[in-house]
């Protein structure tokens, strides 16, 4: 019994031994640490306290301001911690201090994102570094709030700085020359052709270019691009907005149709946005940004604009060494018309930097640039009603709405663009402008004759196979009989061709048509020509149908 009473004796010696040296420790350990430790009443303090510390700044390079609350110093905060209250050590933490840590952190980000804007990146970076620092030194263990603004701050750095090494790689500052202008002999070979037998179109392109290169050169410099890429259009269209090219690309920016989907240039009955000066170019900047992305290579990206991304990359995989990518690593290789493509634009740079160099004194001076107001439809119009009622033409209304693709307005509300000073009378008389309406489908009926086929009777009447098709309900396009009637649905434009006589009458005789005749051979037989035939019997083809009267003019 002694013994046992003995031994329970020693044991509780030994604990409050060693509690007493753990305790001791965790103070020492804390003192090298910087962090004060005060305790009241019987058990240690569980509470941390900071001391308000003055700020100056993050980092000896950042400009970002943080509150009142931290000192940063070096490459982090360090700040004083006072434990009070009572409770074991680490259960509680001082809210109100590590919640000024996290809204100093997010001060900080608010800075960061200030600077990148004005183009400090490296000052924008080390604010999120001292921002993320903070960050790390809430304890992972408080409160469930701070853990949430914790995490999220956390992928809100993390985001950002993100975006900022990206931006190194995809956007220019504007406080260097980003294309460099390289002269060999393939550059060389495209000056003289501007000096050649291109001078005319290179002349006419550079004069066009004043009416919609001001508003090209703001958006570039708003999405931080080369200015230089504003004569991109030059190359590609010569500033001709319809300019329409054997691939079916289109407008100032040449997009192919499934291109101008991608990158929101809608197209539809009434409007095509490729043509679009303001639209193309805000998506054309779209591409040259993603190609940037990829190739890194303003020359590459130049070439992947014009001939695709996907033939580049190609060409690129084929390298038996991999880091053959710039483009005169291509050039070779490249189809011949996008190898011409980038030493043409580097023309047309130096050219246009220095004119008298290469023999280009009468350049002249640019266009000025189209100037217009917008106001707001909510019916659809024809463009020369407009004109008609705010006293200007038609085709100056054209030039300022390129996108329309018929010269009216779609359904619904449309922003359609009038002349300087011309807003106000619209609006003023928009009541006197009927609606546009589509003109009801006009029909005639045709009785079918031996060796007629619909496409000769659609040509006969200037309408279309599957027009006749669906007005008929055609099970099949290539079956039709003799004595079938059919009925045929015109174009408005067409009945005036076909079936508008000349007002004077023609004398002379008249010839009815048989089997085996063209409008050559009663042409030659009657010794006139196919023309004068076919204007005075108001035909719009040279298809006859046998039976048919002519008139023959003597």
């Amino acid at each position: 019994m002694k013994v046992t009473k003995y031994a329970s004796l020693i044991l509780c010696l030994f604990l409050i031994a060693c509690a007493s040296t753990s305790q001791y420790g965790s103070k020492r350990a804390a003192s090298a640490n910087g962090v004060k430790f005060a305790t009241t009443g019987a058990g240690p303090a569980s509470i941390l306290q900071m001391d308000d510390m003055d700020t100056t700044g993050c980092t000896e390079n950042s400009t970002a301001k943080a509150p009142a609350s931290l000192s940063v110093e070096g490459n982090g905060p360090k700040f004083k911690e006072e434990l009070v209250g009572t409770g074991p050590i680490g259960e509680r933490y001082d809210f109100e201090r590590y919640q000024r840590m996290l809204d100093t952190a997010l001060e900080l980000c608010k800075s960061a994102q200030e600077l990148w804007e004005q183009g400090k990146l490296n000052e924008a970076l080390n604010a999120l570094d001292d921002a993320y620092s903070l960050v790390l030194r809430v304890d992972p263990d408080s409160r469930p709030e701070l853990i949430q603004q914790k995490e999220d701050l956390r992928f809100l750095i993390a985001k950002r700085i993100m975006e900022i090494h990206a931006a190194r790689f995809t956007v220019a500052n504007g406080l260097h020359t980003e294309i460099p202008l390289v002269i060999n002999a393939e550059v060389m070979e495209e000056i003289k052709r501007f000096q050649g037998p291109e001078r005319n179109f290179f002349i006419s392109a550079y004069r066009r270019s004043g009416r919609y290169r001001p508003m090209i050169v703001r958006a570039l410099k708003e999405n931080g691009l080369p200015e230089e890429l504003s004569w991109l259009p030059l190359i590609e269209s010569g500033f001709k907005v319809r300019a329409f090219s054997r691939a079916r690309a289109l407008g100032l920016w040449q997009f192919i149709a499934s291109t101008g989907y991608k990158y929101g240039l809608n197209r539809n009955t009434w409007i095509d946005e490729r043509l679009d000066p303001e639209k193309s170019t805000r998506a054309a900047i779209a591409y040259l940004i993603e190609l940037h992305k990829i190739f890194g290579d303003w020359m590459t990206v130049l070439a992947a604009y014009n001939c695709g991304e996907g033939t580049v990359l190609r060409v690129i995989r084929r390298q038996k060494i991999n880091y053959l990518d710039h483009f005169w690593d291509l050039y070779q290789m490249l189809p011949r018309e996008t190898a011409r493509y980038v030493p043409r634009f580097i023309a047309t740079l130096l050219i246009i930097k220095e004119p008298e160099k290469y023999g280009f004194n009468d350049l002249g001076e640019p266009d000025p640039p189209l100037q217009f107001e917008k106001v707001e439809l909510d019916k659809q119009v024809h463009l020369q009603e407009v004109a008609r009622v705010i006293g200007c033409k038609k085709e100056e209304l054209m030039e300022l709405n390129p996108e329309l693709r018929y010269k009216i307005t779609p359904p619904g509300n449309y922003a359609l663009r009038v002349p300087m000073g011309k807003k106000q009378i619209l609006l003023a008389r928009l009541n006197e402008i009927e609606p546009w309406r589509l003109p009801k489908k006009k029909y005639v009926y045709h009785i079918v004759r031996r060796g007629e086929t619909l496409s000769s009777i659609a040509l006969r009447y200037g309408s279309r196979v599957r027009d006749i098709v669906l007005a008929n309900r055609l099970r099949h396009r290539h079956l039709i009989r003799v004595g079938q009637k059919l009925k045929i649905p015109l174009r408005t434009r067409t009945l005036g061709q076909r079936f508008k006589r000349p007002k004077s009458r023609v004398k002379g005789r008249k010839y009815v048509v048989k089997k085996g005749d063209s409008l050559w051979a009663i042409a030659r037989k009657f010794r006139t020509d196919v023309s004068t035939l076919k204007r005075i019997n108001g035909l719009a083809s040279n298809c006859l149908s046998v039976g048919e009267v002519l008139r023959i003019p003597d």
